[in-house]
């Protein structure tokens, strides 16, 4: 019957008045786009309630799989943004405007590496397939374990130490020659884990992977697999060629805090110190700056090599053009079109690692005509990851009335080191329409989300303490980078664990728009990383996603108990107010690793 429902609502207007809840809800299904994520979801749920119907135990329990379905229907309602259609807007009318909607979103920095992290590419199953056989070659190479020198040869190394010499450093054949040229590219290289220890391949990679440079809205990449670099490396030797250029011959000019330099990449390398790395010996620190090059160089051969072998250049060379253009270069209108058209009539959104630039354009467009767009005062333009605090000009008519993010850090606990960078906190106060003073801040967690508890309690001390904020009603949205698990070493808490913070934050009177108790399986992230990146150490096999990526509830959205009740709330991972569990993103059409979190609360004043 649901399957029928759905199938005849399908045609049917997404605005009709339809009397029966449960009908009305099926028909939302009507509004998904064909095709979409959220489409492909409800084609599941139905493909499970027809199997059903042809076993006695699916018969038997066909009753919950359909209200299953009706739930995740309901859950999954996509709408224009339109007045009739957002659920903001909706709910908003319901209750005579005694409403207020709140969307937190960490962006997510850009990620030169398309291939860094498994995402969801239902488009084309031949990504699936490379990384799968990428997997494959790393952790069971067998033949395909060659020697180095059968992919970056004694030729291309005699040209490399020919350029190294011209730039005045230190021979490094012996090296070469009694070591590097016979290990095999995959157990004697690329996982040698002391190799990664010294940092001699991952080093020049981070310096010189992707370098923005002054006059250009394009970054230079290095000829390699894992950034946006777009040119043909069908062959090593097409690769070599470019690259040796690239090293050695282009002088790109880039900014400093000591102003604008002129360098060419090798210039830019720098030693590595065995005070810092102390894996690397004393004699391979003399020489760090030409042995990390060659280290460098053999990396990149690798890849190309493993990547031309899996696959065919015709085949992964479009593929990889396809995701830099989506999930890099095309991040920052995608992630500014979805803000404005899905979540554009939030009252209140809270960003976190929000750049400069994605800031001016912010400004530039439709969300800074609708929107007063608060960074903080003290951006970190290193890093270049901000929160940021978004306000509705209808909603909030005179945008902030000041920041107070200084007086939260003022309030840190005294024996407590908080490890928080610049930028990562923005509280700033206003006034609403109605006249209603607000402390509203976002905030981006530390890694280990170690900061979390103690930013929170800094922040609800600083309203407590001072007068002139203790009437003030608080909106509180973060990345609170806290875990499923607890994860504790030798008696020490290694990263902060859920269950814990629920705790904290109500016991500062708070309450959550997940509830006082969040649930640990309430997953806002789901990242992995594969095995086209540096650090293998850390790549998750296909099948280990789950187990061993990101997966965890980490996005939140506090508020004091008694000043509003919850009325929905909802995580989209999909750009379409919808989250599909058990999927790794960001995907090609939605541009994060962490899903928007969004909520609808009833004002209790």
């Amino acid at each position: 019957k649901l399957h029928n429902s759905i199938n005849s609502n399908m045609a049917r207007s997404p605005l009709s008045n339809n009397p029966d809840p449960v009908a009305a809800d099926v028909e939302a299904v009507s509004l998904v786009k064909p095709g979409s994520q959220t489409m492909r979801a409800v084609s599941r749920k139905r493909s499970q309630i027809l199997t059903s119907l042809h076993t006695p135990a699916g018969r038997k329990t066909l009753g919950m799989v359909a209200l299953a379905a009706v739930a995740v229907v309901f859950g999954s309602r996509v709408f224009s943004s339109g007045s009739r259609g957002d659920p903001m807007m909706a709910l908003k009318k319901v209750h005579d405007g005694k409403s207020l909607s709140i969307a937190t979103w960490n962006i997510a920095a850009i990620n030169n590496n398309p291939f860094e992290y498994w995402i969801t590419y239902d488009e084309n199953p031949k990504y699936s397939e490379i990384m799968e056989h990428i997997e494959k070659f790393i952790e069971y190479p067998g033949e395909k374990d060659i020697p180095v020198n059968q992919v970056f040869t004694d030729d291309m190394f005699s040209e490399l130490k020919a350029r190294m010499t011209e730039a005045g450093w230190q021979d490094v054949s012996s090296f070469w020659e009694s070591d590097f040229k016979n290990r095999k590219i995959i157990s004697e290289f690329m996982k040698d884990d002391l190799l990664g220890s010294k940092r001699l391949a991952s080093m020049p990679d981070r310096i010189t992977n992707t370098i923005n440079v002054e006059n250009s809205d394009e970054p230079v990449c290095r000829p390699t697999v894992i950034n946006m670099y777009s040119e043909d490396l069908s062959t090593l030797d097409i690769w070599w060629k470019k690259w040796e250029s690239f090293m050695f011959d282009e002088a790109l000019t880039i900014k400093t805090t000591e102003g604008e330099i002129t360098k060419k990449p090798f210039e830019m390398l720098q030693p590595i110190k065995k005070a810092k790395y102390p894996a690397i010996t004393e004699e391979e620190e003399a020489v760090s700056l030409p042995l990390q090059t060659m280290c460098g160089a053999i990396f990149d051969s690798i890849l190309v090599h493993m990547m031309n072998t899996v696959s065919t250049p015709s085949i992964w060379q479009p593929l990889k053009k396809t995701m830099v253009a989506n999930l890099n270069k095309q991040k920052v209108p995608h992630t500014l079109s979805l803000l404005a058209e899905v979540y554009g009539n939030s009252d209140i959104i809270t960003l976190q690692e929000v750049s400069s630039s994605f800031i001016d354009q912010a400004m530039a467009g439709p969300l800074g005509n609708k929107f007063w767009i608060n960074a903080p005062k003290d951006m970190d333009a290193v890093r270049d990851q901000n929160s940021v605090v978004m306000l509705n000009k209808s909603t909030f008519p005179s945008g902030k009335v000041a920041e107070i993010t200084d007086k939260v850090v003022e309030s840190f606990p005294p024996d407590v080191d908080v490890p928080v960078a610049k930028g990562d906190i923005n509280a700033i106060t206003a006034v609403d329409k109605d006249g209603v003073p607000f402390v509203i801040a976002s905030f981006h967690g530390d890694t280990n989300g170690l900061a979390t508890i103690p930013v929170n309690e800094a922040l609800v001390k600083t309203m407590e303490k001072d007068p002139s904020l203790s009437d003030h009603k608080l909106i509180f949205g973060l990345d609170a980078n806290t875990y499923e698990k607890e994860y504790v070493v030798d008696g020490k808490k290694k990263h902060q664990e859920v269950l814990e913070w629920g705790r904290s934050y109500t016991g500062f009177g708070e309450t959550s728009c997940w509830g006082d108790v969040p649930q640990p399986s309430n997953f806002t992230t789901f990242n992995a990383r594969t095995y086209l990146q540096p650090q293998l150490n850390k790549a998750c096999k296909s099948s280990e996603k789950r187990e061993k990526g990101d997966v965890n509830p980490k996005d939140f959205i506090l508020f004091k108990k008694g000043d509003f009740e919850v009325l929905k709330t909802w995580k989209d991972n999909t750009g379409e107010r919808f989250f599909i569990e058990d999927m790794a993103f960001p995907t090609l059409k939605f541009p994060s690793d962490h899903a928007v979190l969004a909520t609808v609360l009833k004002k209790n004043y």
